[in-house]
């Protein structure tokens, strides 16, 4: 009896000890994803320009003097023809006083040979004059006819000089510099102030040589300007350099169309010349773009990616041709269709054949 309930007692603990079978349900793993399509082969390129007004000039008394009078300030618009600076007029005035002093002088010494060549002129027809009398009468009338006429050219010289002792804007702008101050001596062609016009502002660029041949006059580009990030503008090619300058680079000047408040000559401007771009195996046209983490690399130059099958819910791994790498994106050249769906993440952990679903792009993801 004792060993029969032994007995009973054993198969009661084998049994419980022995597992239960468990059931692996397959985990089918969500992807990120996107919807190919075509895009241009463009290529961009962002270079650093300056911008300068587009009319300026700097301004300089054409004599030389003492200055009296400066009638505008740093950065005060002035209108055309406003008088921006005298000097002293004092010795202009004697000069032209003078040279109308000579004027009339001559003028009377002219009168006067005049009337005696004329006298030898009749005496001549009359025969009562020697030639080398009326020849000397017809010189001192060619003379004094001279004196008149360089007096006359001084005169125009003083007034002119006069005229000059006033400075004047030459177009409506605003004066970006003033290197002068009452009682300063200056002489003819120094620098006195700086005016800007207001045509307008334009961007001043080197352009590198592997860029210049794709550029041409009338083209359009997209400026940003670092002093206000959230702005943007637009421009227009107006002038190529023919002549490198610094490291091999062209001047190229782009006219700024769009006006913006606060934009001031010297501030940094951002171009972005955009050109048709060329694969590394040649191709030219219509590109599909996707994302870096959508390639994976396989064998030798190979790369591939992973295509998502919406019947079976599958995806297939699949070889394409990659042209170039543009802001982090990959342009493809051939290997896709467009509208097909494909993995943008993980792909180093997916295979061939794997059911996936498709993660809901509106729902956000947390590392």
């Amino acid at each position: 009896m004792r060993a029969c309930l032994t007995l009973i007692i054993l198969t009661i603990g084998l049994i419980g000890c022995s597992k239960p079978e468990v059931t692996q349900e397959q985990v089918i793993r969500p992807i990120a994803w996107t919807q190919v399509k075509l895009s241009n082969l463009d290529q961009v390129r962002r270079l650093s320009g300056i911008i300068q007004p587009v009319e300026a000039t700097n301004l300089s008394f054409q004599v030389g003097g003492k200055v009296d009078l400066v009638k505008v300030k740093l950065g005060e618009a002035v209108t055309r023809g406003d008088i921006l600076s005298t000097l002293d007029k004092r010795s202009f005035v004697f000069s032209q006083q003078s040279s109308q002093a000579n004027l009339q002088k001559a003028k009377s010494a002219l009168v006067e040979a005049k009337n005696e060549f004329q006298r030898y002129t009749e005496l001549s027809k009359q025969g009562l004059v020697s030639k080398s009398g009326f020849d000397n009468a017809q010189a001192a009338f060619q003379s004094a006819t001279s004196a008149v006429n360089l007096a006359k050219t001084q005169l125009d010289i003083s007034t002119k000089d006069l005229n000059d002792s006033q400075l004047k804007a030459p177009y409506n702008g605003r004066i970006t510099k003033r290197s002068i101050e009452p009682s300063m001596q200056i002489t003819p062609g120094q620098t006195v102030f700086e005016i800007e016009g207001e045509d307008g502002l334009e961007v001043q660029i080197m352009v590198p040589e592997t860029l210049i041949r794709d550029l041409s006059t009338g083209n359009k580009m997209q400026i940003h300007y670092p002093a206000f990030p959230e702005l943007t503008g637009d421009g227009t090619v107006t002038e190529i350099g023919t002549r490198a300058q610094t490291a091999n680079a062209f001047p190229v000047t782009v006219l700024i169309d769009s006006s913006v408040v606060g934009l001031r000559a010297g501030m940094t401007a951002e171009v972005d010349f955009t050109f048709e771009g060329v694969g590394r195996t040649g191709y030219r046209g219509q590109a599909f773009r996707l994302p870096l983490s959508a390639i994976g690399a396989g064998s030798g130059q190979s790369s591939y990616v992973f295509v998502y099958d919406e019947k079976t819910q599958t995806i297939s791994r699949r070889t394409i041709q990659t042209e170039n790498v543009i802001d982090n994106q990959v342009m493809i050249s051939s290997g896709l269709k467009v509208g097909e769906i494909i993995a943008t993440a993980g792909v180093s952990f997916l295979r061939d054949g794997q059911n996936v679903r498709l993660l809901d792009k509106h729902v956000k993801q947390f590392n």
